[in-house]
């Protein structure tokens, strides 16, 4: 988003998300050096609170992008956008490749991002239409599931019967309909006059403000916090194991 255009409290928002991937992430780290036991592949808690961070991320990701390219497509910032999004993408794999073997990352949280990034852009124009494929992402990607794209071709997709192994996964259904419902919610804002009492919020206090830087580096801050927790926590496990 442009910088005279962003609005402090997605960013805000933004911000609040990434606290919540940090807790997610070090306990995640925890269990995997054995300093917890938690199951976060059948725990209802770690399943639902990661429903829930990446629904925030990916609604805010909606809002912005509406923002951003509702008088006309930044197509310039938008092609800066999507080369970092694909090469930091691009690094996670490869990286997941080295450390997690077969649960090796093929198509998490970025490159959903990114595919969603220039998909999501055609819609931005026609927020109606957007809303109508919004629901209809989210309903026939929860409901409906087939065996052809249990295919690791299509895993991208969704729909499949079992989740992949994999260490993150966010398919485009239904996922892509929280994009576009959140970009149709900003819509409904700003056709219906609210922005302006948006914008009111500043975010001028002590803890508003570090939200706020946190939601502007997202990017990087996604891309180290993870080398950086495990920097920590691997040498207190060869030291306790």
């Amino acid at each position: 988003m442009p910088a005279t255009q962003r609005l402090p409290l997605l960013d805000a928002l933004r911000g609040l998300a990434i606290i919540m991937m940090f807790s997610f992430h070090f306990s995640y780290d925890l269990v995997a050096y054995g300093f917890a036991h938690w199951n976060f592949y059948t725990d209802p808690f770690w399943l639902n609170y990661r429903t829930l961070i990446v629904t925030c991320f990916l609604s805010v990701m909606g809002m912005s992008m509406y923002l951003a390219h509702q008088a006309e497509i930044q197509w310039p910032a938008l092609r800066r956008r999507l080369i970092q999004l694909g090469g930091c993408a691009a690094l996670v794999s490869i990286s997941s490749f080295f450390f997690a073997g077969e649960r090796w990352i093929s198509f998490g949280i970025l490159h959903f991002i990114t595919l969603a990034s220039l998909l999501g852009i055609w819609f931005v124009r026609y927020p109606i239409i957007g809303l109508i494929v919004a629901l209809s992402a989210i309903f026939i990607g929860n409901q409906f599931h087939f065996t052809l794209f249990d295919q690791s071709g299509l895993h991208w997709v969704g729909l499949m019967t079992q989740k992949p192994a994999t260490e993150d996964y966010v398919p485009l259904l239904p996922w892509f309909g929280v994009v576009l419902f959140g970009s149709s919610m900003m819509y409904l804002t700003v056709k219906q006059g609210w922005l302006p009492q948006l914008q009111t919020w500043q975010g001028n206090g002590w803890f508003a403000q570090r939200l706020r830087w946190l939601g502007r580096h997202s990017l990087l801050i996604y891309m180290l916090h993870q080398p950086l927790f495990l920097g920590i926590l691997y040498p207190l496990h060869l030291l306790y194991r």
